[in-house]
This record gives C-alpha cells, sequence and structure tokens, in this order.
C-alpha cells in the first residue's frame, strides 16, 4: 500500500554508519593476512563474516533513501 522511505537525516546517518563498517571490513580483512596470532585473526574472520551480510542488508535500505541520483 504505501512504500516508506528514508527521511533526510536516516540517510545521512545511515550513510555514516555504512562508511564506518565498509571502513572496518576492509581493515579486518587486509589484518587477517598480516596477523600471527590465531585468536586474533578468528576474531578478525568472525568479525568479517558477520559483517558482510549486516553491510548488505544495510546498503538494502539505504537504496530507499529519498535523496536524488
Amino acid at each position: 500500500m504505501f512504500e516508506k522511505k528514508l527521511a533526510l537525516h536516516e540517510t545521512m546517518e545511515f550513510h555514516e554508519v555504512i562508511n564506518f563498517m565498509t571502513t572496518s571490513l576492509l581493515k579486518s580483512k587486509l589484518s587477517q593476512g598480516v596477523v600471527f596470532d590465531d585468536d586474533l585473526r578468528a576474531l578478525l574472520d568472525k568479525n568479517v563474516k558477520l559483517s558482510t551480510p549486516a553491510l548488505t542488508a544495510m546498503i538494502k535500505l539505504y537504496s530507499k533513501s529519498e535523496l536524488e541520483y
């Protein structure tokens, strides 16, 4: 019936969170090859596995923003 869209302030906040999560995900992926501690590597791997689907879902919601491209 009605399609809900994000308001401008929600869109901007979502953009900031997506940027932060993308940077964090990139840092975790890059650090996996440099880290020698198995426990830390496992934490980084878990972060990558959990962040990727969450980031994908957030980008899908972000596409409902009111901004004109």
